[in-house]
């Protein structure tokens, strides 16, 4: 109709909104991942793949979001009740009850990046914020910037979040999430876990700084 819309783009909103298409699409462009399955709605396949990353794992939802249709499980005997409780709730939340599974971090930090990106390719991050307080997988308290980060770390997310908003053909506000682990070997490392193609409530705490 010609009217300007203000956002991203179709494709890249589908392709957003499909977890396992971004984490997809985050390899494809050399940002770290977390060892993952493939899709499937057959329980038998998902504990197989299970087998595969090892315990502790993430059960989600594909078309999740908010913590719904997510579950962490610690031991191959209780993963089918998660899958099947989880995979319920998708089905009701999202009339989808297809899931992946996902390496658990054991203690992490959940740290965004909030970007911006023009119709011409232009890309630049506005820093980052940490949400790792959190209640039920919901975000209780956001603070910006995030206390106690190394240098370097902070650096690379928002090395990290612009490439991948690039690489998607971003354009308009949108959220890139990581995960960043404080302990053993991995420490210090950061992993993409999901894109919010949208302008959060957590902007605000972005405006304030």
């Amino acid at each position: 109709a010609g009217i300007t819309f203000v956002g991203p783009p179709a494709d890249v909103l589908e392709l957003a909104g499909n977890k396992v298409k971004a984490l997809d699409a985050a390899r494809a462009a050399g940002i770290p991942v977390l060892a993952s399955s493939r899709p499937s709605a057959d329980v038998a396949e998902l504990i197989a793949a299970a087998d595969e990353i090892g315990f502790p794992v993430f059960a989600k939802a594909v078309a999740g979001g908010g913590g719904r249709g997510m579950r962490r499980v610690d031991t191959r005997e209780a993963l089918p009740e998660a899958l099947d409780a989880a995979m319920r709730e998708a089905e009701s939340a999202f009339g989808d009850p297809t899931m992946f599974l996902e390496q658990a971090v054991l203690r992490p930090r959940h740290i965004e990046v909030q970007i911006l990106a023009d119709a011409t390719g232009n890309v630049m991050h506005l820093f980052e914020r940490d949400c790792s307080l959190q209640r039920r997988h919901q975000k209780v308290i956001e603070i910006a910037p995030a206390p106690n980060l190394d240098e370097g770390i902070r650096q690379a997310l928002h090395r990290d979040a612009v490439k991948f908003a690039t690489a998607l053909g971003y354009v308009n506000a949108g959220t890139v999430e990581f995960l960043v682990d404080t302990v053993g070997e991995r420490a210090g490392q950061h992993v993409f876990i999901e894109m919010n193609p949208r302008i959060q409530v957590e902007h605000t705490v972005t405006e304030e700084v």
